[in-house]
């Protein structure tokens, strides 16, 4: 190779050389951008599928929310078959034993092995959305004297009336014995629905015949009844119908509210003077002279509840108004009562509960709680709380085992104290 041919060579040599060194560089960034272009197409797509699976998640969460809700709403549901099933009729029943002992002036001065609560529950179809509904009382709390077989409720329920306007659940209709709708301690006063074994001072229920609609719109829910009124049980002596009411609201899982309404029309008080709604362990019930014929009571009750996931709070207050048309005085009454109650589900299935209730009634009312009904039933109290503490084990839903031990004061109108009427139980609760 000459000397031209080799100053040739080398610029070329050079050229060469940096093109061969520069190209895989470019290429190199080449594939880096392609890499990046397509994790950013990747990473879009995966926040797209993201927010895709938080509307599902939300969506879900309204209808469990829904769910609950209703399940909350209690009377406004068919009751739920457990039990035995036979074809299509369902046999369940619940119940309730133990131990109980009170002070000397209480209802079991004298340490005792009861039955609390037995019952059974039959529950039918009759026709599509046509259901039936019986309870026999074989023992409850009230009913320690006998052995005497109660009905409790018994109704034909028609579901779904709103289906002719197609709609689910906004109206139903029951006909025949049910539960008064005021408050709401009735629906838990049972004993495998009570975290406690007795209920509140006021206690408020009472079984009546008549006609009942109820339903659910949206967040609403509501139940209206027309019944008889009096103590009778089957028979009314009044032309005056007693009528309850109540609207709810559960704005989301944790939160429920209600408002109530009760009048119990006019009793005849000459035909056993009682109407049909319990309170106080007794009934309301007259207070006038014997020539005394008819009185009625109008109430107005608000119900709340607190739920976490662990326990709940629930707390009432109402306000109940006597009156009658006896001549020889004025019996008009203010009533006041109230109670709050805490849950607290522990470790290893057990919990605790308080609760605290008070009735107050300035002029006087016959107010039984814990008290010897032969003492307390007729004569007029002024004030009466209780104060129960308690503890249980839940093996389920249908066995639990709880204690209780409460104290109980108050004072009569004549200015005797009531304080003698303290309680101690334990119980087993069941239902299949």
């Amino acid at each position: 190779m000459n000397r031209r041919r080799l100053i040739a060579f080398w610029p070329c040599f050079i050229t060469a050389s940096l093109f061969v060194s520069i190209a895989p560089a470019h290429a190199g960034d080449t594939n880096l951008e392609e890499e990046v272009r397509l994790l950013r197409e990747q990473n879009a797509t995966l926040q797209q599928q993201l927010k895709k699976q938080g509307q599902a998640l939300d969506s879900l969460t309204q209808k469990v929310e829904g769910l609950e809700a209703a399940g909350a709403k209690g009377e406004n549901s068919t009751p739920a078959k457990s039990g035995f099933n036979l074809g299509k009729v369902v046999l369940s029943g619940e119940g309730g034993v133990g131990f109980q002992k009170t002070g000397s002036e209480g209802f079991s001065p004298n340490s005792s092995f009861t039955v609390e609560e037995a019952r059974l529950f039959l529950d039918a179809p009759i026709w599509k959305d046509v259901y039936f509904y019986g309870e026999v009382d074989l023992a409850t709390p009230e009913n320690t004297y006998n052995n005497q077989v109660y009905l409790g409720e018994l109704y034909v329920d028609f579901e779904d009336v709103s289906q002719l306007w197609g709609r689910d659940g906004q109206l139903n209709a029951r006909v025949g014995k049910m539960n008064i709708p005021f408050g709401e301690e009735y629906q838990t006063r049972h004993a495998i629905d009570n975290p406690l074994i007795l209920n509140s001072v006021s206690d408020l229920w009472g079984y009546d015949p008549g006609v009942e609609i109820y339903g659910a719109l949206g967040k609403f829910s509501y139940v209206v009844a027309v019944q008889n009124g009096g103590g009778n049980g089957v028979q009314d002596d009044n032309n005056d119908k007693s009528v309850a009411g109540r609207i709810s609201f559960d704005p989301d899982r944790h939160w429920h509210f209600s408002v109530s309404g009760l009048r119990t029309g006019n009793v005849n008080a000459q035909n056993g003077g009682l109407s049909a709604e319990w309170f106080g362990n007794g009934f309301f019930q007259s207070i006038g002279s014997p020539a005394t014929t008819t009185f009625q009571v109008n109430a107005v009750e608000l119900d709340t509840t607190a739920r976490w996931a662990s326990g709940y709070v629930k707390a009432f207050g109402g306000y109940a108004r006597y009156s009658d048309n006896d001549p020889a005085a004025d019996n008009s009454r203010d009533i006041f009562y109230y109670s709050a109650e805490v849950v607290q589900n522990l470790p290893k299935n057990f919990y605790g509960v308080t609760r605290f209730s008070e009735v107050i009634a300035n002029n006087g009312y016959p107010i039984v709680g814990n008290g010897n009904a032969g003492d307390y039933f007729s004569a007029l109290t002024t004030d009466l709380w209780r104060w129960s503490l308690g503890i249980g084990y839940r093996f389920s839903d249908r066995l639990i085992i709880k204690t209780e031990y409460s104290l109980e004061d108050g004072r009569q109108l004549n200015g005797e104290s009531r304080n003698h009427e303290n309680f101690f139980g334990s119980e087993v609760a069941f239902k299949f």
